[in-house]
């Protein structure tokens, strides 16, 4: 345990003199907020809630993309190899790497999104362990994060709503993890959600985050020469499982797309539709609408 509250407070120490850390976590985020809020939402405060759920998770999911690089940069460095000659273990470092990106960008941010927030942050911290394991070079670490990145924030209603989006490109967002946290975030500002209701995002998310954690351990390389096996990278398909599962549940029942729009048309049309108390639970439709209506509309 002293080791680990060692690693933690210099993790967090260097993830604050990071400017990967300050842009995914910090501008890139915040820049988007406001360009919505200027262009789009126009200072509408019902639209300003819409999208804080979107830029929320933005600040979340960024942590896996400076927290692989970070890693992997310390180990082509070799600064690895010395954390390895002290009493530490991956584990130890790796969970250390997590508590440091839940703990710096966590402060401030409201109370009632605390769950969804530090699930959110875990799973997606702990996919960034996962690419530091199963890549050898920057390079090669760069390229892994861009083809995650860009389904993640585009697929999933990141950075367009999820309603505005086509409907093959809805059904392949409800198997992606970025879509579960987007709209529990979502529906949590601007339909004063319960944690109950968001039980299926915050479960899957965990599971997901258990996952990825245990095979970055199994995996993880203290020296640069090593290299990953091909086929131990294999495994990080069976990640996917957690969300293969939901989406093919959800692609059935509709919850989540209807949930994203009726938060879109209260963002739209906020006196055409009346705001629910709390999002409906997994498997009912957030509006009373029946789930073949959507695809109707």
């Amino acid at each position: 345990m002293k080791n680990f509250v060692a690693l933690t407070r210099m993790r967090i120490r260097l993830a604050l003199r990071n400017k990967m850390f300050f842009f995914f976590i910090l501008v890139m985020p915040f820049a988007l907020f406001f360009l919505w809020l200027g262009v789009i939402a126009k200072g509408a405060p019902q639209m300003v809630g819409f999208y804080l759920g979107p830029v929320l998770a933005f600040n979340v999911m960024g942590s896996f993309w400076g927290l692989s690089a970070t890693l992997v940069a310390f180990r082509e460095q070799g600064i690895l190899r010395r954390f390895h000659v002290a009493p530490v273990t991956a584990s130890d470092l790796l969970a250390s790497s997590i508590v440091a990106n839940f703990v710096v960008p966590s402060i401030g941010n409201p109370i009632s999104l605390f769950l969804l927030i530090s699930v959110g942050i875990i799973s997606f911290g702990s996919l960034g362990l996962v690419v530091a394991s199963v890549t050898n070079t920057m390079q090669e670490t760069q390229v892994l994060n861009q083809l995650l990145w860009l389904p993640l924030i585009f697929l999933s209603g990141a950075t367009f709503p999820l309603a505005f989006l086509p409907r093959a490109v809805q059904r392949f967002g409800l198997f992606l993890p970025a879509t579960y946290l987007v709209n529990g975030l979502q529906q949590t500002i601007v339909n004063s959600a319960t944690t109950w209701s968001r039980y299926a995002e915050i479960l899957s998310l965990a599971i997901w985050a258990g996952l990825t954690f245990f095979l970055s351990a199994q995996l993880f390389r203290w020296e640069p020469e090593a290299r990953t096996p091909r086929r131990a990278k294999l495994l990080v398909a069976a990640t996917a499982i957690p969300f293969l599962l939901l989406g093919v549940v959800e692609n059935r029942t509709d919850r989540i797309l209807l949930e994203a729009k009726s938060a879109f048309i209260s963002m739209t049309s906020p006196m055409s539709l009346p705001r629910t108390s709390g999002a409906s639970s997994p498997g009912q439709p957030a509006t009373g609408e029946n789930p073949s209506d959507l695809s109707s509309k």
